[in-house]
């Protein structure tokens, strides 16, 4: 008996061997649906001041304790390619705005959930982007009506006015403290905002105390103790040196032969001799403060006590170059006499013990700083880094409100009545892209149901309610998730940024019409060998 092999044919006779090829509505459009889906089912939860924690183990064992979606699809290594996708849509939300990732998420996520059901119905994915696309565009025309009045305007050194627009972004993440840490964070952001660099703004996080203890410094807060014995000094010159305070070693390798004691002394001491010139000529330039990026010799260092001058280790270079920003020095390679235009100046330098941890402060209060440091205190360290994740929203929500100050209500007043709006023009289009842009409006509803049901109410009167509001005319009202009542949103005060809803808007019917036009997923084989490395080096930033 002759085994005899079947050829391949069709598309396996074109790729190699290994390859996988999904193609049709129930093999590649559903199942990409379904991914989004699950994916979105995680940050759902998450949404809003209610919204829960998610515990999230990444690939180095590290613990995240988070209910930010931005750090949830980062850590998690979605596989899927068109989850994917909605990851990424998430990711530029953060890097353009820096808050709204979650909505951007859940609502690509909503689409594609109606998108499904329109495509059991018989509709075409085409007719449904036709839909989508001219909702999205209706959607953005809405938006711009709902814009408060005299938004427009915004005096950033009015501390009430950033603070009621920052107040509903670091609510959504730390609910019930957003009363301690808006001020702080309007504190913390400098006021000229025209230049404003999210880099500017330092957050220090201290195990101990409570968020109440949290206090904001001008200037750098430095988590290493100074070298020498000098622990304090006031209105000082620096002087900082990449290359570390030590002796300088020779480029090329050179033998000395020495024949006697007395010759190994004068060996000795010309050593000492040489590294007291170059300590001292530091010292006569006026410095009070050597800032060294590498490490500390212990010769140096005594002459260093000698000459009275306080000694700082910074390893980091990104801290180092903060350092300069703050100090206005600049960094010099090898050590040498700085010129007078090299140091730079602080008001005062001391190391100080916050709950166990030994700290140096670095004041600047002059003009020309433009770093200023939020030092955090809280129980535990997932607390801490939860509270920074609510800093980093409010501070890129100030970058945000510096662009663009307009406000719309929040609460879920803007979504409510986007959905009703959309709905009437749903039904004055003819064709068959009205029933998309009708589930594109029935989208909308997932906010505020999502909103309930992470507060443990009943999502379905609470809509309702919403609904009958606004049919009569009271476009503001939102849910007050304390009492769990609809309220009128500009009386308890929750505004939400006109930006972040369009960008995450925009971005999230991008996703979703993108996810939409895949007909065919086709994956070749997996290369083998071993995984390209990770590229490693930086610093926690």
């Amino acid at each position: 008996m002759v085994g005899f092999s079947t050829q391949p044919y069709g598309i396996q006779s074109m790729l190699k061997d290994g390859h996988r090829h999904m193609s049709g509505l129930d093999e590649a459009v559903l199942k990409n649906i379904d991914a989004c889906k699950q994916l979105s089912t995680i940050t759902r939860t998450s949404l809003g001041p209610n919204g829960m924690n998610k515990m999230v183990i990444n690939h180095l064992d590290k613990l995240f304790v988070t209910n930010d979606a931005a750090t949830i699809v980062n850590e998690l290594e979605v596989q899927h390619p068109a989850a994917k996708l909605l990851v990424l849509a998430g990711k530029a939300q953060q890097e353009e705005i820096g808050d709204g990732a979650n909505l951007t998420v859940s609502f690509a996520g909503e689409l594609l959930q109606n998108a499904e059901e329109l495509i059991r119905m018989g509709l075409h994915p085409s007719e449904i982007i036709i839909g989508y696309t001219k909702a999205i565009n209706k959607t953005i025309e809405i938006l711009e009506e709902l814009v408060e009045e005299g938004s427009q305007t915004m005096n950033v050194r009015d501390k009430d006015d950033v603070i009621s627009r920052m107040r509903s972004a670091v609510a959504s993440k730390q609910f019930g403290q957003e009363d301690i840490l808006c001020p702080l964070i309007a504190e913390v952001c400098p006021k000229n905002p025209v230049n404003f660099n999210v880099d500017n703004v330092r957050v220090a996080k201290l195990v101990g105390g409570g968020l109440h203890d949290s206090v904001v410094v001008r200037g750098l807060v430095l988590k290493n103790d100074a070298v020498g014995t000098i622990k304090k000094v006031e209105n000082a010159k620096v002087a900082v040196f990449v290359g570390g305070v030590d002796t300088t070693a020779t480029e090329t390798k050179g033998t000395v032969l020495i024949h006697n004691a007395e010759q190994l002394e004068n060996y000795a001491k010309t050593e000492e001799a040489k590294v007291e010139e170059l300590i001292k000529a530091v010292a006569d330039s006026g410095a009070k403060v050597i800032v060294s990026g590498a490490a500390v010799g212990e010769m140096a260092l005594h002459f260093c006590e000698r000459y009275k001058l306080m000694v700082l280790k910074i390893s980091s270079k990104f801290e180092l170059r903060r350092f300069c920003r703050t100090t206005g020095a600049v960094a010099l390679l090898k050590l040498s006499q700085p010129s007078a235009d090299d140091l730079g100046y602080v008001d005062s330098v001391s190391v100080e013990e916050i709950g166990g941890a030994r700290v140096t402060i670095v004041k600047n209060e002059q003009g020309g700083n433009s770093v200023s440091t939020l030092v955090l205190r809280g129980s535990t360290d997932s607390i801490l880094d939860d509270l920074e994740r609510a800093v980093d929203d409010g501070v890129n929500t100030y970058r945000a409100m510096c662009r663009d100050s307009r406000i719309v209500p929040g609460a879920a007043a803007t979504e409510i009545e986007l959905a009703k709006r959309l709905k009437e023009f749903s039904f004055k289009e003819t064709g068959l892209d009205q029933y998309g842009i009708a589930k594109f409006a029935e989208s909308f509803e997932m906010i505020p149901k999502t909103l309930a049901e992470n507060a443990g109410l009943n999502a379905i009167e609470i809509i309702s309610s919403l609904y009958a509001e606004h049919a009569s005319g009271n476009t503001k009202v939102g849910i007050d998730l304390e009492e769990g009542v609809c309220k009128d949103a500009s009386t308890v005060r929750i505004w939400d940024l006109h930006i972040t809803k369009f960008f995450a808007l925009k971005y999230a019917a991008d996703a979703a019409c993108t996810v939409l036009r895949v007909d065919q997923i086709i994956m070749a084989k997996p290369a083998g060998g071993p995984k390209p490395q990770q590229q490693g080096g930086m610093d926690e930033d």
